[in-house]
């Protein structure tokens, strides 16, 4: 039997492959493209395809094993960390490295940082790694993705990093802390939470605000921020001339 056209596309996180089915294959021809994958990458011990988009507040696609190993959970390497997670009940973007070592980049002597929806705290991990952070705080509402990122911290040995399980607009009043940069990469609603971002941030501080825009609003995105000093960065592409972008807001 011929093999069916591989995908082009595929996410590979620690040592799962994952890729998405936008044809319609029966079963025995998902296992034949999962089997060749798996043949073409050593590292790989999983492969497994998306069986739904992100959905629910905790932002998660189901995955079905098609080849490998039937587990989930794996120990992805990144920038010199160890992330360990479930790829189906934690949400991680592997595509977003060079994002979080930008914005490790950023991070002045001695700043207190907040990373809101911190996930399994690739961010905070990364900017306590890459930059003299004072502290580096994070808030996630998964509680299995927050049990991962107190894992993460001790795994990694970072010493600078406090993490709070909870709805970031419960959570944050009672840390009663000003940040000198709050990072919000929740692209489909984090303006929403962009008000109470401001109350906690010092009077110079930087916001790092995410979206999905399409490139022709770009401009006006920026005219919509101009109380701020903006820069506008492509952080990863989302659809046709759609991206997700970041928002340096300073104040």
């Amino acid at each position: 039997m011929q093999i069916t056209k591989l995908p082009k596309s595929y996410d590979i996180i620690g040592d799962i492959l994952i890729f998405e089915v936008k044809e319609k294959l029966n079963s025995k021809q998902e296992k034949q493209i999962a089997n060749e994958l798996l043949k073409q990458h050593n590292n790989v011990k999983v492969v497994a395809k998306r069986s739904s988009i992100h959905e629910g507040k905790y932002r998660l696609r189901k995955i079905k094993i098609l080849a490998g190993e039937k587990r989930k959970e794996t120990i992805h390497k990144e920038s010199g960390l160890n992330f360990k997670l479930d790829v189906e009940k934690c949400y991680f973007s592997e595509r977003s490295s060079n994002e979080r070592l930008r914005i490790a980049n950023l991070v002045k002597k001695d700043e207190i940082v907040l990373v809101m929806f911190s996930g399994i705290a690739p961010l905070p991990l990364v900017i306590s790694k890459y930059s003299k952070a004072k502290e580096i705080y994070g808030i996630e509402l998964n509680p299995l993705a927050h049990k991962y990122a107190l894992e993460n911290v001790r795994i990694n040995k970072r010493t600078n990093i406090s993490l709070y399980k909870g709805d970031v607009k419960k959570v944050l009043p009672k840390l009663k802390i000003k940040f000198d940069r709050i990072v919000m990469p929740l692209p489909r609603t984090a303006e929403k939470y962009l008000d109470l971002a401001l109350k906690y941030l010092k009077p110079k501080g930087t916001i790092h605000l995410y979206k999905f825009e399409h490139e022709d609003n770009f401009n006006d995105l920026i005219k919509k921020y101009s109380k701020f000093k903006v820069n506008l960065v492509k952080a990863g592409v989302f659809g046709p001339q759609i991206f997700r972008v970041c928002l340096d807001l300073k104040k």
